[in-house]
């Protein structure tokens, strides 16, 4: 075995503590940034934040780019949930309701067992505590919300149904035809009830407009504001757009520590080294904000119809294409939009929401996945509902009359982000 002394050359990329962090800074959203900022200030001691004058402010510095188009929608407010928990309104409720200490006391408890779409699943329910878990159920529900304290999605429905009137058909296909009514069995139900499938089918109308999970917004949770990063405005005709950063706080050197840069001392290099750390945090936002505006300056101009008629006229264009034009790598333009939320006149949405991939057509032109299900939920809307096409009809229908090639389970996987129902879901008693 020799030993050999050789020579090579290597290309390797390095991924430094720096480059990481402005990956990082381009990923966060607005509010991620004003808090990271903060962090800064604590961790460096040359970096001085500027409060902005105004909380609320937007930024005011002009974009260039516009795009003129009519104005067709209104700008939606953000929402925000700071209300109490609805757990805590029912129990204030209970407490209100019932002076009995032990009464009260057993429908809190029972509160507090719900699953958060309202329902009681407790394994002792018909057991140990039978009777009296009976009594407080009887007491909750009659405090809640319709199908509160449901043990069962046939016990839910009840619940709803004993507020509706004229609703007895309905009520004994839910209470005594259960199993017929999940398969669709009209004709066996009409023959049960001895009614007409004419009064079946509207039975089956009101059941279908009950709620399988009335108390879905019971969740211990509370949604924070939906802050939007960009803001897409109409103003005498044109569009505009800009950042919505006016309440971040801006980055200063602080300046009791400027005459120690210079100094000779040991305090010198670690504050030289915290100098080089603002300087790469300034390019970086810099660099962040720069990124966001040529994207979105982009999506204005290859968008504008998305911006004046919503998602139905969503174009199709894919990362790739937006990041050839701005002369940037697509996991740029991934990471810039990663999180990001656009106010337009459409609505507000997910910045990663305008970038949709394509569909071929016959006639070799493309179309975006979102008019694709606009058109789709467009042909169920207007389906004899009596006969309703199944997702391989759908499929063939969108070739014949769009010229859209699309296949039997992506029609299907369209259709239940849409939330439409199967065929057999949708189809109606005719007559």
């Amino acid at each position: 075995m020799n030993l050999t002394l050789t020579q090579r050359q290597e290309l390797k990329l390095v991924m430094t503590m720096e480059l990481r962090q402005a990956i990082e800074i381009l990923q966060y959203t607005t509010y991620e940034l004003e808090q990271f900022l903060w962090q800064q200030q604590t961790d460096n001691p040359l970096i001085e934040l500027e409060s902005p004058d105004a909380v609320d402010s937007f930024d005011d510095r002009p974009v260039e780019r516009t795009v003129s188009g009519p104005r067709t929608g209104l700008l939606p407010e953000c929402w925000k949930g700071n209300e109490p928990l609805f757990r805590d309104e029912l129990c204030a409720l209970a407490r209100m309701t019932f002076k009995d200490e032990q009464e009260c006391a057993l429908v809190q408890a029972l509160i507090h067992n719900l699953d958060d779409d309202g329902y009681l699943r407790l394994a002792d329910t018909d057991n140990a505590c039978g009777p009296e878990i009976e009594r407080g159920i009887l007491l909750l529900q009659s405090i809640g919300p319709a199908g509160i304290g449901a043990r069962s999605l046939q016990e839910c429905l009840l619940l709803q149904l004993d507020n509706a009137e004229d609703a007895e058909t309905a009520r004994a296909m839910v209470r005594d035809h259960f199993t017929l009514l999940a398969r669709n069995r009209w004709n066996d139900l009409a023959a049960e009830l001895g009614v007409p499938v004419r009064d079946v089918q509207e039975a089956l109308d009101l059941i279908r407009s009950l709620s399988p999970n009335p108390c879905a917004f019971i969740s211990d949770f509370k949604p924070d504001y939906v802050n939007p990063d960009i803001l897409i405005e109409e103003d005498a005709g044109k569009l505009t757009f800009r950042l919505n950063d006016g309440h971040v706080p801006g980055i200063r050197l602080n300046p009791d520590y400027i005459p120690l840069l210079s100094a000779d001392n040991e305090a010198s290099d670690y504050l030289n080294e915290r100098y080089k750390q603002y300087r790469w945090l300034q390019n970086s936002l810099e660099q962040r904000r720069n990124t966001i505006i040529k994207i979105v300056g982009s999506l204005l101009e290859r968008q504008r119809r998305f911006f004046t008629a919503g998602p139905s006229a969503l174009n199709p264009l894919t990362m790739k294409e937006v990041a050839d034009e701005i002369d940037m790598h697509e996991s740029t333009v991934s990471r810039a939009v990663t999180g990001k939320i656009i106010r337009t006149p459409a609505g507000t949405f997910e910045l990663r929401s305008l970038f949709s991939s394509k569909l071929a057509t016959v006639d070799g032109d493309a179309v975006s996945q979102s008019k694709v299900k606009s058109l789709l939920k467009r042909i169920v809307d207007q389906e004899n509902k009596s006969k309703p096409l199944s997702d391989q009809k759908l499929s063939d229908q969108l070739k014949k009359e769009k010229g859209i090639t699309i296949s039997r389970r992506t029609v299907s996987k369209y259709r239940e982000e849409l939330n439409i129902p199967s065929s057999g879901q949708r189809r109606r008693i005719p007559g």
